[in-house]
């Protein structure tokens, strides 16, 4: 008899805790979907900037991207890969001269 109680009380502990941990779950993929809303947003706040920029002055640059964003040069050359894909910008010179301007 003590055996049996044991392992219903075991049974029942592994179930409230699955439980538990599936509630955790389903509220941290809430929250993640918000944190990726967050960032994609202020991905696209940064890409118009970068347009503005370019509008404004005819030309923009990896190093001028990182500072008027404050990313690093890895997500400057990223946004700016994206901006290029999309059709809004094109690279040219080479090596370090690269700039941007609007297609």
């Amino acid at each position: 008899m003590k055996y049996l109680i044991l392992i219903i009380v075991g049974i029942l502990g592994v179930w409230v805790g699955s439980y538990l941990g599936r509630q955790r779950n389903i509220r941290k993929a809430g929250s993640l979907e918000r944190i990726h809303e967050a960032r994609q947003k202020n991905k696209e706040e940064a890409k118009l900037k970068i347009m503005n920029i370019i509008e404004r002055n005819g030309r923009i640059t990896n190093d001028e991207v990182e500072k008027l964003v404050d990313v690093s040069d890895a997500t400057a050359t990223r946004y700016l890969d994206e901006l290029e894909q999309e059709g809004k910008v094109s690279q040219k010179g080479e090596g370090r001269g690269v700039y941007y301007t609007k297609t």
